[in-house]
């Protein structure tokens, strides 16, 4: 089953979450992320999830 996490200023899936997404998940990075104090964190976990096969959409200002 293929599961769908947003990472944004306001809401996160646990970083588990993310580490552990793989292919057929998708994860959506908004820029809103980047204000985060554990950003840092969260975008490790995208580069595990994105080796493991995630489809990984980093957005635009235009398209948040």
């Amino acid at each position: 089953m293929s599961a769908l996490h947003v990472i944004d200023d306001a809401m996160a899936p646990a970083l588990g979450d993310v580490r552990d997404a793989g292919h057929g998940d998708l994860i959506y990075v908004r820029p809103a992320a980047t204000s985060r104090r554990d950003f840092p964190k969260y975008w490790e976990a995208v580069g595990v999830a994105l080796s493991r096969g995630a489809g990984v959409h980093v957005l635009n200002r235009e398209e948040s």
